[in-house]
């Protein structure tokens, strides 16, 4: 498919010849004359690339506010700005908004297709980039044996014939997006939109014009993602970050099922579930006045919470299967042969969760191509030892240091055991088998070390 390039200059000269020179390598062309042109190409259908002049016909309006607005509706698109009058603050300034490139004029022919081919590619590859990302993102299931993992494919399940609204709460990296997407997945409005409000990516003057949209004077209108996600789902992405005056419009359309765009006068009625989410206490946030009490009830009424991956290990071995299946099917590579009892891997307390496991067993199959088991299993404990918060790492290294002789066995003789323990999901006769000690002693030895409620 061919790249369509939007061209806006108010100089005819010059915006024929960017539009000649750009054709001629085959691209697909549209181009402004002024402002509101340009306001109405962008508005209409965002170009793969736009080449903005600085000074336009507007006294109050120029190349640069132009540039903020597409940014604003694609942070990835490229805009290459030009001009013969601008100085070098305004092309820093571009650039820092941003902007790919800033050419000055006059400007020579090659130049400028280097500059578009360069951008282009680059965003291509970003591009390749998201949808190979997307394409995992969506591919994996939520599993797990433990038992709170059970219960809440249990509830999922039982959602999916309902319209609740669901609160998921979980550290990030926990999998709350993954199980939004699966209770809208099996849900009756599963052919409808999945639309994804992330509230800590936004300013907080945006934040009513995403959500509502708004209209212009001049009859064009920007859609909010409430229109979007009309007869889907609205994934409420870490609510915490809402300011409190949006949180009583959020709390308004909760039971009106209704708003007015920015600078509207009509009801737009919406017909939407919300889902949402948060890495915080919003009950401490609430005795704090950072979270209104009323709105947290409405949107509250089936919780999940999802546990951190440190209190469910017993899922890693089954977790490193799944992804390095998933990975080696997605990315084309051969699967990673990775020893799921590496004790590096119980003794993390794997901040990142699930996310950076999966990310660690990606990191993995992907440099250990080629490699043998032994030199694999190499690789995933130097990754783990890079991190200096990793317990088993530092606790070692404080026991050689200040510790007597039987201090330090003891110590080790803890950590091994909790380990194991963790391997075997807190099983102690399965731990005592596999370690070679009569259940009764290990009970007496984890009593001796102080070893209790592990699960």
């Amino acid at each position: 498919m061919k790249n369509e390039i939007l061209v806006v200059d108010d100089n005819p000269d010059i915006r024929f010849l960017i539009c000649n020179i750009l054709k001629e390598k085959g691209y697909m062309i549209r181009s402004a004359a002024n402002f509101d042109q340009a306001i109405l190409e962008i508005k209409t259908k965002l170009p793969d690339l736009a080449i903005i002049d600085i000074k336009l016909d507007k006294s109050d309006k120029d190349g640069i506010d132009l540039l903020k607005l597409a940014i604003e509706k694609n942070k990835d698109l490229p805009v290459i700005m030009i001009s013969g009058h601008a100085n070098v603050q305004v092309a820093v300034e571009a650039i820092r908004i941003g902007a790919y490139e800033f050419v000055e004029k006059p400007f020579s022919s090659d130049k400028l297709l280097n500059y578009v081919k360069r951008a282009l590619e680059i965003t291509s590859v970003k591009q390749d980039r998201t949808n190979a990302e997307n394409k995992l993102f969506y591919s994996f299931d939520f599993i797990g044996k433990n038992i709170e993992i059970k219960k809440i494919v249990k509830t999922v399940e039982k959602l999916s014939t309902t319209e609740s609204r669901i609160l998921i709460t979980g550290k990030t990296g926990t999998g709350k997006e993954l199980v939004a997407r699966k209770i809208h997945k099996s849900s009756i409005r599963s052919d409808n939109p999945f639309v994804v409000f992330n509230a800590t990516l936004l300013r907080e003057k945006n934040y009513a014009k995403h959500l509502f949209g708004e209209e212009y004077s001049n009859g064009n209108i920007d859609y909010g993602i409430l229109e979007n996600a009309n007869n889907g789902t609205l994934f409420l992405d870490e609510i915490s970050e809402i300011p409190m005056n949006i949180q009583s419009n959020i709390l308004r359309i909760l039971m009106d099922q209704k708003f007015k765009r920015i600078n509207g006068s009509k009801d737009i009625f919406v017909n939407v579930r919300i889902i949402s989410s948060t890495s915080k206490n919003l009950k401490v946030l609430i005795q704090e006045g950072k979270f209104r009490e009323d709105l947290f009830h409405r949107l509250n009424v089936v919780p999940i919470n999802l546990p951190p991956l440190q209190s469910r290990t017993e899922d890693i071995p089954l977790l490193i299967k799944y992804f390095k299946k998933k990975i080696a099917e997605i990315n084309g590579i051969p699967e990673a042969e990775i020893d799921e009892n590496n004790d590096l891997l119980y003794s993390y307390d794997w901040p990142g969760n699930i996310r950076e496991l999966r990310n660690l067993i990606e990191r993995v199959s992907i440099l250990s191509m080629d490699e043998n088991k032994k030199d694999t299993n190499k690789i995933l404990t130097d990754i783990l030892k890079e991190n200096p918060t990793n317990p088993n790492i530092t606790s070692s290294l404080n026991i050689s240091m200040t510790h007597s002789l039987k201090e330090a066995r003891e110590q080790f003789e803890k950590n091994y055991l909790i380990n194991q323990i963790k391997k075997n999901n807190g099983n102690v006769s399965k731990t005592a088998d596999f370690i070679g000690m009569e259940r009764s002693a290990l009970h007496r030895k984890l009593k001796i070390l102080g070893i209790k409620g592990l699960n």
